[in-house]
């Protein structure tokens, strides 16, 4: 319902001086693909943060310290990193809609192995790791939507099929309720049935694009990295993407030990924090279609910087509540952004840049809670790791803010041997 009414309001916005009607964007692509896409982003995303959802009941069985829930959230985030490359390369070679399938068919392994083994640390570790699988999600469902659609609804189609990360809602919200009804390793085994359902749906509904990515030997993949642009949007992303899913996992941990809620008190702020960055999404990219996705990273990561240092100051509950739910909104925002200037940028390589960026995302989301814990047990506060966060932020402002110059200068200087070549000359005549 929710996403339903984001999506008519974010349809018939004014851009341009005309009305950016549903009809004329459902027709520009393909929109059961797109539906397709955002079930199978969506139902991924919540497989993949289950981990975290669990983690109250998982560390009390285990008696886990500070830094030991920072690893057992963030193993997952590191696994979605890890798999994402593989699927961002498998996206192009056999075609996004295929490697769709693939992850969700392969997502089925980790629910099996947490409902019927992880028995001991090292057991859950390991099945926590391949969760990943479903966290690689996002570099074939992207792709999928990207070829659909023409470059002015590109920040619109993939905000739409990013707000899948609202996946995590569903982890948040049922999870610790059905832990403390069936125990931690049944809730995995509910979410295989979810999963299957998608699965069936994907199949039918979704298409794969008309125009396939031309098929390249795998070290060709490896050029992106030269281009400066790419480790930039690998860093920007490390933070909107990886600071979203990182505290989304590593809230429930805050939040238990910093408060002394209850675990599913702890679930239900956990899912209006996470609201807030998963509806916002398409925002992020409709705003960025409009005014540019560098503006919007500039002012973007100049609020996250502040808000983290906000968090930092442990005030009472409900205030710190109001501060982490702008500061979700704010990283949601810029996932939207991010990815508007990507297919821009890399329209050829899409696949393997949704790949590398995801990649790196995830990264960023498997750093923050693992600092977090391992700040949290040496320095006695969660205040230091959030200050450092808070900085990273500071310095990607920057950093957007000199790369918006650069490429000033590069299209000025375009438009320049442009207008002074001899056939603009003969033009002008």
């Amino acid at each position: 319902m929710t996403g339903g009414l984001l999506l008519y309001f974010l349809l018939n916005q004014i851009e341009g001086g005309r009305t950016l009607s549903l009809r004329g964007f459902l027709k520009s692509g393909h929109w059961p693909t797109l539906l397709g896409s955002f079930l199978y982003f969506d139902t991924s995303f919540m497989v993949w943060v289950l981990m975290g959802a669990t983690s109250v009941f998982v560390a009390e069985d285990f008696g886990l310290s500070a830094s030991q829930k920072g690893i057992l959230v963030a193993l997952p985030i590191l696994g979605g990193a890890f798999f994402r490359l593989f699927l961002g390369v498998m996206a192009d070679r056999i075609g996004a809609r295929k490697a769709s399938i693939m992850g969700m068919v392969l997502s089925m392994i980790p629910l099996l192995l947490l409902w019927l083994a992880g028995r001991t640390l090292p057991e859950v570790y390991a099945y926590g790791f391949l969760l990943g699988i479903a966290g690689a999600s996002f570099a074939a469902a992207l792709p999928l939507t990207s070829r659909w659609y023409p470059k002015k609804y590109q920040g619109l189609a993939m905000g739409i099929a990013g707000a899948g990360n609202s996946g995590t809602l569903l982890s948040t919200l049922f999870a610790p309720r059905l832990a403390e009804a069936f125990g931690w390793h049944a809730v995995f085994g509910i979410a295989m049935l979810p999963m299957a359902l998608v699965l069936g749906t994907f199949m039918i509904i979704a298409k794969a694009p008309p125009q396939q990515a031309e098929v390249k030997k795998t070290a060709s993949y490896l050029t992106v990295l030269k281009v400066p642009e790419a480790w930039l949007f690998c860093f920007f992303y490390s933070i909107t993407f990886g600071g979203f899913v990182g505290m989304s996992s590593f809230l429930p941990v805050f939040f238990r030990d910093q408060y002394g809620l209850a675990p599913i008190t702890v679930g239900d702020y956990v899912t209006i924090c996470v609201l807030a960055g998963s509806f916002v999404r398409p925002f992020g990219g409709w705003i960025a279609d409009r005014v540019g996705g560098i503006s919007v990273l500039k002012v973007l990561f100049g609020c996250i910087a502040l808000l983290f240092v906000g968090v930092a100051l442990l005030m009472p509950f409900y205030a710190e509540m109001i501060v982490l739910f702008l500061v979700m909104a704010a990283l949601g925002l810029g996932n939207g952004a991010v990815f508007q200037l990507v297919p821009q940028r890399f329209g050829h390589e899409i696949g393997v840049m949704t790949g590398l960026v995801g990649a790196a995302g995830g990264v960023g989301g498997f750093l923050l809670p693992t600092l977090l814990g391992v700040l949290k047990g040496w320095s006695g506060t969660f205040a230091s790791g959030y200050v450092l966060v808070g900085g990273i932020a500071l310095v990607a402002g920057v950093v957007i803010h000199l790369m918006g110059k650069q490429w000033q200068r590069k299209n000025k200087d375009s438009m320049e041997k442009v207008t002074s070549s001899p056939l603009a000359a003969l033009r002008n005549s």
